[in-house]
């Protein structure tokens, strides 16, 4: 009886996999209809898209992937052509929408190999669990600047309203700024100023992670970080051309507990720049040029309150950059800059190596002379070597009516490029001290048109404490 059970047993199991087969060919045809019906949308909103685990077009990988344990939504599967000269902006967006509602962590593939065009797209949350966009191929902008009106010319891919974001994958970002580049009134003076999108936005979102990938030739600002908590940015490679105007690499603004580590940054304006609302900064071991250096500013422009503080910048390297660890204010504004730090800092062939320019303008018209200034003040600049290519090495021209406050200069050692001649200081309205060895002295070359700057410049110095 036992050897005949065996037979009848295996020949009762041996049809099941045909009407499994049978099920998930059916289910897959069934996905198909409904992520072309989702997939008509470019602001992807995770809270206006349901599916049951039946109905999105995931592939769950195995344990050995780098996608372990998350639901996979690829663009291919939701219509992308990835051949760099068809839309898929749909296809983006429908997946981001399938991974947003997904019950369980998700990932959203660009895959290896293709181009995928996108116009303008906004990525929203909140999403159920938490997502993972992986760019393992390239998203480009659309050639055609005509694809942006009026209302969204700032912008081109942005993630709104997510915690818990990871974007990496060591793909590619292009933002086909050669389109726009000619237009800007920096590069054709006789055009009125006009804005052009930021490559990568990140708005209000909350531990965010966006590591290994290469963002180029952004139409201006390659990525921003707006309204954002808890935020790390490692292993980025940024690049345009040093003639693309305004191709800021990293832009903070508004934003708390920040670290970036490990980045290297090729633009045409400023390599990182800091403005109102960042607090918590970190910066450490970024390569930066060409470009306009590591830039806290500009603050206080158009007369606004301007609060940044607990920056700090650690070992960077700039190479060819018009400036180096600097700080940029507009003369009217209010608030205040404080407690930061440049240190562990290395200069080849910088213009500017060390400035405070609380007179900054960059406007069509001159800016006229105000009483109010954002306070600078508890401001360190600290192991800081290397060379110059003009010999006002250290500048700090602060307003007359709100002066710089703390400044601490320590163990600075800034020679002309070439062993060509002496480098100089250049000091205004600041007040400061410094430890160990600076070359070159601080303020030798300061202008001083009256008793006061000169009892002004006698306190500051270390002769005077010591005479």
């Amino acid at each position: 009886m036992a050897s005949s059970g065996k037979p009848t047993k295996l020949a009762f199991m041996a049809p099941l996999p045909l009407p499994l087969l049978a099920l998930l060919f059916l289910s897959s045809t069934l996905e198909a209809v409904v992520g072309a019906s989702n997939a008509n949308d470019t602001s992807a909103d995770g809270a206006s898209y349901t599916c049951s685990s039946g109905s999105s077009r995931f592939l769950a990988l195995p344990s050995s992937s780098s996608h372990s344990h998350r639901s996979v939504f690829s663009l291919d599967r939701y219509g992308a052509r990835g051949d760099g000269r068809h839309d898929d902006t749909r296809a983006l967006a429908a997946a981001w929408k399938a991974a947003c509602a997904s019950p369980r962590p998700a990932a959203v593939l660009v895959p290896n190999g293709r181009r995928y065009l996108l116009k303008v797209v906004t990525l929203r949350g909140p999403c159920k669990s938490t997502v993972a966009v992986t760019v393992k191929g390239t998203l480009v902008a659309s050639p055609n600047r005509a694809d942006w009106s009026d209302r969204d010319r700032r912008l081109w891919i942005v993630f709104r309203s997510i915690n818990k974001l990871t974007l990496n994958g060591g793909g590619a970002i292009d933002g086909n700024g050669h389109k726009w580049w000619p237009y800007s009134c920096k590069i054709n003076k006789g055009l009125p100023c006009k804005e052009a999108p930021t490559a990568l936005s990140f708005h209000y979102c909350t531990n965010l992670r966006v590591d290994n990938l290469k963002i180029v030739n952004s139409q201006q600002i390659h990525m921003s970080v707006e309204d954002s908590t808890n935020v790390q940015l490692a292993k980025l490679s940024i690049t345009a051309p040093g003639t693309s105007p305004n191709t800021d690499g990293i832009h903070i603004t508004r934003s708390k507990d920040v670290r970036v580590t490990n980045c290297k940054i090729k633009t045409g304006d400023d390599c990182i720049s800091i403005e109102d609302g960042t607090h918590k900064l970190h910066v450490s071991n970024v390569v930066c040029g060409p470009g306009h250096g590591i830039s806290i500013g500009s603050l206080g422009d158009d007369n606004s309150r301007a609060q940044v503080s607990g920056i700090t910048i650690d070992s960077v390297q700039l190479h060819g950059t018009t400036n180096g660890a600097r700080i940029k204010t507009y003369q009217g504004g209010s608030g205040y800059a404080k407690d930061i730090t440049f240190q562990n800092m290395i200069m080849y062939n910088v213009k500017n190596p060390i400035i405070i320019d609380q007179n900054y303008c960059d406007k069509a018209k001159p800016c006229r002379e105000q009483r109010s200034a954002v306070q600078i003040s508890n401001v360190v600049f600290k192991n800081i070597r290397g060379t110059t290519i003009t010999k006002d090495a250290i500048k700090m021209h602060c307003s007359k009516n709100v002066p710089c406050q703390g400044i601490t200069l320590q163990n600075i050692d800034l020679k002309m490029q070439g062993g060509k001649g002496n480098t100089e200081s250049t000091c205004q309205n600041a007040k400061w001290r410094k430890y160990g060895k600076v070359v070159p002295q601080p303020c030798t070359s300061k202008i001083m048109g009256t008793f006061g700057d000169l009892l002004e410049f006698l306190l500051a110095s270390d002769s005077w404490s010591s005479w």
